[in-house]
């Protein structure tokens, strides 16, 4: 297939140096693979750090700013960045009122994030964790024991990072951030497979005519394929498996996220049968996102998050953020 690389060995080294010169307001160490937002350490502030493989871009990466990440940890392509990644961005961020890690629930990163945040403790860092659990569509999967991390990470990071921009103390940032991810649900849809610069074409076999309902972030399997569906009956199918498990009772924000191969003209499409679900369901929506947020590649297809928001939680949302990829209020 046709990628717009060099060779596979550097993607990652070459889109962190693209990323540094697009965005003079990080600071983009290539060869460690950290990403810290210039003004770091922030006095008094708690500091967030979170991480993954690369390919899900803007997630992580994109979202490091003022209101949002502080330092975040690419990995290689779909692989845990390392502990030694996750201490340096800590150190780096670090103003002594803690540090949280938010980490998705794959076993890599689980495994690598607990190590670093030892060692980040044997160094004087005081620290909590925060594990995303959002993903509905099945309970273990390739890279899990337990429910996948993907679309609430955004919640999370965005909520609790403007909770610890208003110099919240690690504690509450760390009570938030949970907050959010067990008030948040997700459903993914493939209508392709994703293809990773190693292997130069598709990671799995997804017939043409044929979708998976409940596809994770690598090309994880879902729960099954059919043959393909209307936005409105993947709609249908989606929000309602998420409504399956949360049954929001309040108002929520809605995610309509592309995995990184759909064009926006068919994203907002789909929003209009998401919005159109919801409505059927007596539910509000106060505030809605749409866009490659949580990716996968080259990956046809979406995902739909909700989160179900109280008053603080609706404030903290709309509270200023200044990153790559997520930018208002400033």
């Amino acid at each position: 297939m046709k990628m717009l690389i060099n060779v596979p060995e550097t993607v990652v080294a070459d889109a962190l140096r693209g990323m540094a010169a697009a965005h003079p307001d990080l600071n983009v160490d290539v060869d460690n693979r950290v990403i810290v937002r210039r003004d770091a350490p922030v006095a008094g502030k708690v500091a967030l750090v979170s991480g993954g493989g690369s390919g899900h871009e803007p997630l992580h990466g994109g979202f490091v700013g003022p209101g949002m990440l502080d330092g975040a940890c690419p990995g290689e392509v779909f692989t845990s960045p390392v502990p030694d990644q996750m201490v340096r961005a800590a150190a780096a961020v670090e103003s002594g009122e803690g540090v949280l890690f938010v980490v998705k629930n794959y076993t890599g990163d689980v495994l690598n994030f607990q190590m670093a945040a030892e060692l980040a403790e044997d160094e004087g860092v005081r620290l909590a964790t925060v594990l995303v659990d959002d993903d509905v569509a099945v309970t273990d999967s390739l890279y899990t024991a337990g429910r996948r991390g993907t679309g609430a990470t955004l919640f999370v990071e965005k909520i609790a990072g403007a909770a610890a921009e208003e110099g919240a103390p690690l504690e509450r940032v760390e009570s938030v951030a949970r907050r959010v991810n067990a008030s948040s649900r997700s459903f993914g849809v493939a209508l392709s497979a994703c293809s990773t610069p190693a292997k130069g074409g598709p990671t799995f076999d997804l017939p043409p005519g044929e979708l998976e309902l409940g596809v994770g972030i690598h090309g994880e399997p879902g729960r099954e394929r059919r043959a393909m569906m209307t936005a409105r009956e993947i709609a249908d199918f989606a929000v309602g498996a998420v409504f399956d498990d949360l049954r929001p009772t309040g108002p929520v924000i809605a995610l309509v996220n592309g995995m990184g191969g759909t064009p926006l003209l068919e994203l907002y499409g789909f929003n209009a049968e998401v919005q159109r679900v919801l409505a059927e369901r007596d539910v509000a929506v106060a505030r809605t996102l749409v866009g490659n947020y949580v990716t996968s590649l080259d990956m046809a297809g979406c995902s739909v998050t909700l989160c179900q928001v109280d008053e603080e939680m609706l404030r903290l949302w709309d509270a200023p953020v200044q990153t790559p990829a997520l930018r208002w209020g400033r």
